[in-house]
């Protein structure tokens, strides 16, 4: 019983968490607009062009879509936070993809996190 409450609030606090770094990184925004937008773009699509794919269609079309998000939309001050959970999905869904007895489920849970980010991230107007 106390699991079943315990998991849900976990849920909540780390929501409440990213809902409150985005207030956050929204007030920074005005501070530099222009300066740091120009480079950020071309290096953080870099890194997304030359990642390696995880060989999972679902998995690289969310994890595209999210880098093009996060690249855009997003504020500089906010972007590494994001760009360093893209990474992380990228490398464990990697060697999940890489495990034939996990690769069957993988997609299933990169669909699952698309959604999860489709909430989370209309906040910025982001849209995959």
């Amino acid at each position: 019983m106390k699991l079943r409450i315990l998991l849900p609030l976990c849920a909540v606090c780390a929501l409440l968490l990213v809902a409150c770094t985005k207030t956050e990184v929204t007030t920074n925004r005005s501070e530099a607009p222009s300066a740091p937008s120009a480079p950020a773009p071309a290096a953080s699509t870099a890194p997304a062009a030359t990642a390696e794919k995880i060989g999972v269609p679902e998995c690289d079309d969310f994890i595209a879509a999210y880098d093009a998000c996060v690249s855009s939309k997003v504020p500089e001050v906010a972007r590494a936070q994001y760009k360093a959970s893209i990474e992380q999905w990228r490398s464990s869904w990697k060697k999940l993809a890489d495990n034939p007895a996990t690769k069957a489920s993988l997609a299933q849970a990169c669909k699952q996190s698309a959604e999860q980010a489709r909430t989370s991230m209309k906040s910025y107007n982001c849209t995959f």
